[in-house]
């Protein structure tokens, strides 16, 4: 059955009309565009009346609060013994924070995967992480050596070194992580680097005999580490090795953890 056209015009103006509504207006809009429903005439009308409302900006809030926090990894028998006497490790610290004019003070600890959490009002400094640094290495009955450095909360960046030899060079054996570290901790570039996970040496192909390092730094959240290496050269023997930048290498095997930020070496081994 074919509706009649002024039959179509009355039933869409019953389905538009309202007590607020501009009753000439919304006939203008109906004769214009015949087929449209109720609710899409009254955004028209909204449009030209420039009410239409525009979506709500999203203020991101968290990214501060997040820099309000010192890392300091450690292994699980110095998270298990700082934890007893957090409460009068926080005093001492805060004393001794103050002591030296600092702003910064430590609000609570908390426990972490990687080892412990200070949360603090600011965001702490190079001076602060020293000394809560030296703190906690010398608090009682820590082990200094299975504490890491304090740092703020980072991202994990990828890199890959190419144009090098499998094979070490006057020596058939392949070439090793160990290896290229001690080569990357001598060269200047690597300055203030520091790695998030065992370099790991792979041959290209098995007919081939030049090989990709994959290498993993923490960095921080403008990448500024990571954009300083990326297209930088250096020799590893005789060879001129080119550092890249990197996804993460889907065929080298990582647990998941080891993508979120804060990973350290003491939560898994592989």
């Amino acid at each position: 059955m074919v509706v009649p056209r002024r039959k179509l015009a009355n039933t869409l103006y019953v389905q538009a009309f309202s007590s607020k509504s501009n009753i000439e207006e919304i006939l203008k809009i109906k004769k214009t565009f015949l087929t449209l429903k109720a609710k899409s005439i009254k955004n028209i009308q909204r449009i030209i009346k420039g009410n239409a409302k525009l979506k709500p900006r999203i203020h991101i809030t968290t990214k501060d609060s997040f820099q309000k926090q010192v890392i300091v990894p450690m292994s699980s028998d110095n998270k298990k013994d700082f934890m007893k006497e957090s409460s009068l490790y926080i005093t001492n610290i805060n004393r001794a924070l103050k002591q030296t004019k600092l702003e910064v003070m430590v609000d609570f600890i908390c426990l972490d995967t990687t080892g412990i959490t200070i949360v603090t009002n600011k965001v702490a400094t190079n001076l602060d992480l020293q000394m809560i640094e030296n703190y906690v290495k010398g608090s009682k009955h820590i082990n200094c050596n299975e504490v890491e450095l304090p740092r703020l909360p980072q991202s994990k960046s990828y890199l890959k070194i190419i144009s090098i030899s499998y094979l070490q060079e006057n020596s058939e054996s392949s070439l090793n992580s160990s290896v290229v570290e001690e080569i990357i901790k001598k060269n200047y570039i690597f300055n203030n680097i520091v790695l998030a996970f065992k370099l790991r040496v792979i041959k290209i192909s098995p007919k081939s005999d030049m090989a990709i390092i994959w290498i993993d730094i923490w960095d921080v959240q403008s990448s500024s580490k990571v954009k300083g290496l990326i297209d930088r050269y250096f020799n590893i023997g005789s060879y001129i090795a080119t550092i890249r930048g990197a996804n993460i290498n889907p065929r080298v095997p990582q647990y998941k953890n080891y993508w979120k930020w804060r990973h350290t070496t003491f939560s898994c081994r592989i």
